[in-house]
């Protein structure tokens, strides 16, 4: 490959490599996940990463008013021409101390890198602008994915705001909040429900892509992981550019840590971070297959080499024993997630962790982050009561300084929180146990009074 921007096997024994117009997105040699790579010398990086800071002051082009576009630099597989920006990535780092008393660190020790604020609401739309973009590239007219509804929304908004393609979204049966599936709805996506749930999805539509030549946008395409990793260029430029101690990430299709991971190592690789930070992936208990392979069968990423056998046997498992997916955290209910040998290799080179919380530690979470100022969607509380439990087991050091990134807007999922916080115990009995959430622990509840003035304002001075 002479190229100085192609896609490479992530399995150095293989290192098949292909051009960067292909859309296969799996290795010809040995069907493994592949990363967009570079040839780092001819493409002229940057020297100091302070000097992205320098494009705030260009706001009015597209490119440097972009949150992912601005690192052009670090991901420069696109001619600027090419690319497709709909304002993503005007996101902030938050110091919480509220959040951070919570989780067990110092005052000043605990961030929140809130993706809420991406015009669909949510992460994705850091990888999306990279995977539209790439399928600009290619000629795609038309772009599919399965989705559990971040990446449906954010698919189907690239594609109303563009005018460009089509968005054909697979979402599982019962198995998407309102608040996602209205974005789908309204941005004018073809909508296929089938009878699944995500794991389902996410294999029929590589089938269905495959068949008709659809443009793929879920995370197996590197091309969106590219984008992804802009997040953590974020929060380094927040720090001025010192990594924190620790980075914690709920884990789904466990794209997210497979771009961090990526995003260091390139950093460490240009000599342009000299300490790398700690990644730690929280699953959700009900969807918890990387907790239970890292954390349990000891599944490594043994120098590209990670056991196979084990993860088809537990895979298996689940078939044998019917096991499915379930969890409040709809975002992360996922059992086989397609970048697991990614994320594998991010863990090993940031010195990572995975570990699992229960609905009920998430949206007990969620509900202490809404108090501290940002409302998030019960997945992205996972990263926080995942922290909590890692300082309690005394992974985290109460000095250490951490950052928790919150994935998506507290209105993606607003049934969940009203129930949470609801009066109606019949509400929180319909929504919330059968999820094995027994209590709001920090619940806010309405206050009920009669419509009379003077019990009005008794109650107000009561309760404020």
């Amino acid at each position: 490959m002479t190229e100085a921007v192609f896609q490479r096997c992530i399995h150095p024994h293989c290192g098949a490599t292909l051009g960067v117009d292909e859309t296969t997105f799996a290795c010809p040699r040995c069907g493994g996940l592949l990363d967009v790579a570079y040839d780092w010398p001819r493409l002229h990086p940057p020297r100091m990463l302070r000097d992205f800071e320098s494009k705030w002051a260009d706001r009015h082009n597209p490119l440097n008013f972009s949150g992912v576009w601005r690192f052009r630099e670090l991901l420069p597989f696109a001619p600027p021409e090419q690319v497709l920006t709909i304002g993503e990535g005007q996101t902030i780092l938050q110091k919480a101390d509220s959040v951070a008393s919570y989780v067990g660190v110092q005052p000043g020790k605990l961030f929140l890198q809130y993706e809420g604020l991406n015009p669909s609401g949510s992460f994705k739309d850091n990888g999306m602008t990279a995977a539209f973009t790439h399928a600009r590239m290619v000629g795609a007219r038309r772009a599919a994915c399965a989705s559990t509804g971040n990446t449906s929304a954010s698919l189907a908004v690239f594609c109303s705001a563009t005018g460009l393609m089509r968005a054909i979204i697979f979402i599982g049966s019962g198995k998407i909040s309102y608040g996602k599936l209205a974005q789908a709805l309204d941005h004018g996506a073809l909508t296929v429900q089938i009878a699944g749930d995500f794991d389902d999805a996410m294999q029929r539509v590589q089938q269905v892509s495959r068949r008709l030549g659809i443009y793929l946008v879920n995370s197996i395409n590197p091309f969106r992981l590219e984008g992804q990793k802009t997040v953590m260029y974020r929060v380094l430029e927040a720090l001025r550019w010192e990594a924190p101690d620790w980075v914690v990430v709920p884990g789904g299709n466990l794209g997210n840590v497979s771009a961090f991971g990526k995003a260091f190592m390139e950093l460490t690789e240009l000599g342009l971070l000299q300490r790398l930070p700690r990644l730690a992936v929280i699953n959700a208990a009900g969807a918890n297959t990387f907790f239970k392979l890292f954390g349990q069968a000891n599944l490594r990423w043994e120098g590209g080499k990670p056991d196979k056998r084990s993860i088809e046997d537990y895979y298996c498992k689940l078939d044998a024993e019917k096991i499915r997916a379930s969890t409040i955290a709809s975002a992360i209910e996922i059992n086989r997630p397609v970048n697991l040998p990614k994320a594998l290799r991010a863990l090993d080179g940031c010195g990572g962790v995975v570990h699992e919380v229960s609905d009920q530690e998430i949206l007990d979470a969620k509900a202490k982050v809404g108090a501290g100022g940002l409302g998030c969607e019960p997945a992205s509380a996972a990263s926080v009561a995942g922290a909590r439990k890692l300082r309690q087991e005394g992974i985290i050091a109460a000095e250490d300084r951490v950052v928790c990134i919150l994935t998506g807007h507290a209105l993606k999922d607003p049934t969940a929180t009203v129930a949470y916080h609801t009066t109606d115990q019949k509400t929180f009995e319909e929504v919330l146990g059968t999820r094995g959430v027994r209590r709001a622990t920090y619940a806010n509840r309405a206050v009920q009074v009669p419509n009379d003035l003077d019990e009005i304002i008794k109650a107000i001075e009561l309760y404020s």
